[in-house]
């Protein structure tokens, strides 16, 4: 397989503009990853107001705002994230909200199936 180079840049504006037509207020396209790799990556857009709703993570993950600010919240503890910060999500349930029109890059280690 060869690899494909990606535009994380363009492709966080392309998720961006899909996010605001979209009536859930969200895109996402998966960038690497599938049922025979332990690794998935995912770009993932919200248009501002917008957000996930609380859920749990199927492995170790973390994010990378692209584009905007995000709210990252578990339990009790929040973090602010604007465009250039990188965080670690809690093995916990959490949520994430997007304060302005934002894209990140979702990075999840799972076992693969």
């Amino acid at each position: 397989m060869t690899p494909e180079v990606v535009l994380l840049t363009e492709l966080a504006e392309t998720q961006v503009d899909a996010a605001r037509a979209a009536t859930s207020g969200r895109a996402a396209r998966t960038i690497h990853g599938g049922a025979d790799v332990a690794l998935r990556q995912t770009v993932l857009a919200l248009a501002a107001g917008h957000a996930l709703g609380e859920h749990g993570s199927p492995g170790e993950a973390t994010l990378q705002v692209l584009r905007g600010r995000v709210l990252l919240t578990a339990g009790s503890d929040q973090w602010e994230v604007s465009a250039g910060g990188h965080v670690a999500i809690p093995r916990m349930r959490h949520d994430l909200e997007a304060l302005e029109d934002s894209a990140v890059l979702l990075t999840v280690a799972t076992v693969p199936g």
